[in-house]
This record gives structure tokens, sequence and C-alpha cells, in this order.
């Protein structure tokens, strides 16, 4: 029931105990005729939120055309908010992204790139997880800002130890890609973290099997091919659903308060590796050339004993058959030795034969120009056949 006043107004703003017309709070004339707020008098009373609400009602009817009932409202807000709801559902998927749909929070499909839809939320809901974008994963350091080229070191995931038990600081970078969206949404929690733990843990196996020359110089490659091959196979048996495609080390040093000592000593060794070479090279040098002589000597003594033994076995034949020849014709074989050892001994010698009708009368010689002879020369002292006068040595009988 809503009292109303005798000019109508809803808070009793009429006339009553001799008040005049009063505000909705009894803001009207006291009972003294002044104006101003006074005391409530027993006419007075409080506003009715009913009324309000009802006023409410009819200005919003009459805004809209036709005059629309209650009902008719709710069941145009419910069939907007439905509308809505549904429309929720529409989602897109970027080129390089692969849609994973939930349904109350279990894997239900895979959807494609462009526009899709799923049922609305809290049935259904959508994850899209990049998976031709390569991720980067840093150990050891962090980079900073791009353009300022500066890193902070973390000596705690950088500093590891070699097989040689040394100790070396190692930067490198992880780049891997999902390879399977299901794997990689639900197997594990934190991706980035498990790749960077398990980089550093496959890292450090394979450095403690490295010395600590080989890392820092030729041995860097096979770190990286190791590493990697290691790692693929820790994240595949999480069932992490990532492809490592790259390890690469940024920086393999010593510890840095180390660093100018260990140089020194690589320097060292690296003079020592240097002068040993040369060292195998000349003995490489001479080695064969001292072979090659030796070789020579030896065989040429065994051509000269081989010679000596079959000439002297030849001599003993012969030897033999002369002795067999002697005992079968001893006259016939000493005249024929004779004259062969006569002939050996003249056949390089000059020869004068003279015949016995030559010779004058009393066994005189005559003039023999021994000078004339060839292979002879004429003896000191001797004179020309021109001046008549008589060599040294040639005398008469």
């Amino acid at each position: 029931m809503i009292w109303m006043s005798e000019r109508g107004g809803p808070w009793g703003g009429g006339r009553g105990g001799g008040g005049g017309a009063s505000g909705p709070w009894g803001g009207g004339r006291n009972n003294n005729g002044s104006d101003g707020p006074g005391p409530r008098g027993p006419g007075s009373r409080p506003p009715d939120f009913e009324e309000m609400l009802r006023r409410g009602q009819d200005r919003f009817r009459q805004l809209l055309p036709g005059g629309y009932n209650s009902g008719t409202l709710i069941a145009i807000a419910v069939a907007l908010i439905v509308v809505l709801w549904l429309a929720s559902g529409f989602y897109r998927v970027q080129p390089d992204e692969v849609g994973v749909v939930l349904r109350f929070g279990a894997y239900d499909r895979m959807t494609q790139p462009g526009l899709n839809y799923h049922l609305p939320a809290p049935i259904e809901s959508a994850l899209t997880p990049s998976v031709t974008r390569v991720n980067r994963t840093e150990v050891g350091y962090r980079s900073g800002e791009v353009g300022t080229g500066e890193s902070s070191q973390l000596p705690k995931e950088a500093l590891m130890l070699t097989g040689d038990e040394n100790i070396v600081d190692i930067n490198f970078t992880v780049f891997w890609v999902v390879k399977d969206a299901k794997a990689f949404l639900f197997n594990i929690r934190s991706p980035d973290a498990t790749v960077k733990s398990a980089a550093e843990s496959a890292m450090r196996e394979i450095v403690g099997e490295t010395k600590i020359a080989d890392a820092l110089a030729e041995g860097r490659g096979k770190i990286e091919t190791d590493t990697q091959k290691l790692l693929q196979r820790i994240l595949d048996s999480y069932g992490a659903g990532i492809d490592i495609t790259q390890v690469q080390l940024a920086k393999v040093d010593p510890p840095a308060p180390v660093i100018e000592a260990f140089r020194d000593v690589q320097r060292a060794l690296a003079d020592r590796a240097r002068l040993k070479n040369e060292a195998e090279a000349y003995r490489n040098d001479i080695l064969p050339k001292a072979r090659g002589a030796a070789a020579q000597i030896t065989q040429d003594a065994e051509a000269y004993r081989s010679q000596i033994v079959a000439q002297a076995q030849g001599d003993a034949d012969r030897f033999v058959a002369v002795l067999k020849a002697y005992q079968a014709a001893p006259d016939v074989t000493a005249q024929r030795l004779y004259l062969e050892t006569i002939e050996d001994i003249l056949k390089n010698t000059s020869k004068v034969i003279l015949d016995k009708a030559l010779l004058g009368q009393g066994g005189i010689l005559p003039y023999l120009p021994l000078s004339s002879l060839p292979g002879l020369t004429p003896p000191a002292g001797a004179t020309t056949p021109s001046t008549g006068t008589q060599s040294p040595g040639v005398g008469s009988r």
C-alpha cells in the first residue's frame, strides 16, 4: 500500500497537521509554518523501493517499440546470452600453430590452421601451441636485450668437470621445436625448464668424458653432436614431443681466475708438441736413409760373398779338372800348363824376337833401336841413331 499525499506526491508531500508541501525526505514546512527540515511527525513515511522498481520498468517499456511485457524481455535476454555463449566457441589457429581441443580438460581432437569451432566453455576449450617456431634455451648465461650485446653469466650452470679432472666454463644454446603438440602439452609441465635441465645434464655427461684440450680445440664439434643426440634421447624418454634441432657452443674457456695460467700451460704444451713433431720429422727423414744405406751395404756384401764363393768354387773345380787331366797324362798336362803360364805372363809385355841368322859372326848382336819399339822408353843417357853412338845397356859380344 503506497501512501499518497493530497497533492499526489509519492513521498508524502501533501498537507497534513498544518504542514505544507514536503520533499521526499520530509523537507516541507514545519508545524510552525517555517520552511526547512523538522522533526519527523507521525505523518512521514520511508521510501518505497517496490514503487521505484515499478517506475523503472515502466520507463524501460516506454523505450521499447510495441511495449513488450516482462516475460518477453526475459526471453530476449536469455536468447542473447545463449547466442553470445555459443559464439564464444569460434577460435582461429595461425599458420605456424596447431589447435588442440580439450573436452572437460581432457584431450579430444586436433584442428588445422584457420577458423575453427569448439563447444563453448566450460564444455570445451582450445590450445594453440606453435609447432614451427624455433625455440631457444640458454644454459650457463642469459643474453641481454636485443642490440645491447650484453649477457649475464651463471657460473652455477656453466662450470663443468672434464674427463681429465679439469674445470671448464661452458656456455651453450639449445634450439628446439615442437614435433608432437599433444605430448608437448600433456606430458611435461614446464617445457623451457625441462629442456634446460635435460640439456645441462647431457652436456655435463659428455664433457665428463672429454679431455679439456679436446674441449678447447678440435673436440667442440663432437661435443655438440654427442650432446644433441643424448639430449634427444632424454626428451624422447620423457615423451616431451620436442625435437632438438641444434646444440651450439657459445663459449668454452677455463675458469676466469686461472685462465692466464692455463693459457701459459697450453702454450708450453703447444711448444712441446711442435718440437716433438720436428724431432719426429727429422727421425722420419734420417731413419729411412740409414735403413737404405744399410740395406745397400748388406746387398753389396752379399753380392761380393756370392761372387767370391762362386769364384773359389770355380777355381776349385778347375783345379780338380786339371788334377784329373794331369793324373791321366802328366807330360802333356805339364807342357800345356807351362805354355798357358808363359802365355799369361808374356801376353801383356813388349817382345822382340830375333832370328839366329841375323846374328853376326862371333856372336855380336847387331844394332837394335829400342827407343822405336812400342811400349819402351829410351834409358837415361841414350843417344839417337843419327849420332852413331851406342846406347848404354846395348853392347856387343
